[in-house]
Order: structure tokens, then sequence, then C-alpha cells
């Protein structure tokens, strides 16, 4: 099991990457905004597409999973 990355801000605000362990509706009101996409290319590779946080693309990565991987670690290290 993965741990669960919460930053709050000096107003309370919360950043995380989404997911099911926590409820975070119980945190207050909630706002979901995407940060990536995780898409094949046009050879069946796999890429990470930081882009909507200003972040790089990532890859090719041979499997679906690898990519994912590799999103998840580049938004900790560039988010979180």
């Amino acid at each position: 099991m993965e741990a669960l990355h919460l930053v709050v801000g000096p107003q309370g605000t919360i950043t995380t990457l989404y997911d099911e362990t926590l409820d975070l509706a119980t945190l207050g009101r909630v706002s979901i905004n995407r940060a990536s996409h995780v898409e094949p290319d046009p050879l069946g590779h796999w890429l990470a597409d930081l882009s909507p946080v200003d972040g790089p693309l990532l890859g090719p990565f041979a499997h679906r999973s690898e990519a994912l991987r590799a999103e998840r670690d580049g938004l900790l290290r560039s988010r979180l």
C-alpha cells in the first residue's frame, strides 16, 4: 500500500493525488483538477504528460503500468 501524501497550505488548502483511501469530503469542500494524462502514442508506447501542471512529457514506456508509476512519481516530486 502506497502512502497518502497530503500537503496543507497556509490557508488550510489540501493538495494531494486523488486516492480512494481517504474520503476527502470529510476534510471539507473538494475540488478535483486533472494534473496529467497517460496515453498511448501512435506506436503503442505509453506517455505520461504532466503539462497540465507545467511538468514534462515522460516516456515512452513499453507498459501502461510503467507510465502510471512515472506519472505518480513525477507528480509527487513536483507538486507535493
